[in-house]
């Protein structure tokens, strides 16, 4: 493990503690339907009796983390470098780091719907993307479509990366090498 791989799980281990003192809560809503509705970030210990921890939220935020801090592990990577060449950012690096800005923007804009739809008083709409520290009070976050973006995002992120993997050229064994030795030192 590199200087840079350390560096990196100790500030992913510095937001775990972040998110885990100052989750997204939960509170009841006015519509008097039992129905919670997302009311903001908070210290853990100072929320009101009427909120609750969304888990939900919290465990979206987690997994992004994660996946962030994974993907930073792999982009800090020692790689050995190759003879003649230079280090450059190849396209799998480039597609980790998409998909890490991709699952923050997801994140910071989740989908929400309206705080009297979630009592399903009346037909539930999709009401759009809001910033999540400015969303308004009457809005729910829908924890099924997060989920849903977080999982297309890691899945699509997976199979890039995998179908962008650079083939391994085959080792050659001791004749084939002593012969390509031969023929580069002009001796035959």
């Amino acid at each position: 493990m590199n200087r840079k791989q350390k560096i990196t799980l100790w500030v992913g281990l510095f937001n775990i503690v972040f998110l885990l003192l100052f989750p997204p809560f939960d509170s009841l809503s006015v519509t008097g339907a039992n129905a919670l509705i997302f009311a903001g970030f908070s210290f853990v210990f100072s929320h009101g009796n009427q909120e609750v921890i969304n888990t939900d939220v919290l465990f979206l935020e987690m997994v992004v983390l994660l996946v962030n801090v994974g993907i930073a592990w792999l982009l800090f990577r020692d790689t050995p470098p190759r003879q003649g060449s230079v280090r450059r950012f190849n396209v799998q690096n480039v597609i980790l780091v998409i998909v890490a800005v991709n699952l923050t923007i997801v994140l910071l804009f989740p989908p929400f719907e309206n705080v009297f739809e979630v009592s399903r008083a009346i037909i539930p709409s999709f009401q759009g993307f809001y910033f999540i520290f400015s969303a308004d009070p009457m809005h729910a976050i829908i924890t099924p479509v997060l989920y849903e973006e977080v999982v297309f995002v890691l899945f699509n992120g997976a199979l890039l990366w995998l179908f962008f993997r650079k083939e391994k050229s085959a080792e050659l064994t001791p004749k084939q090498a002593m012969e390509l030795m031969r023929k580069i030192s002009g001796k035959h």
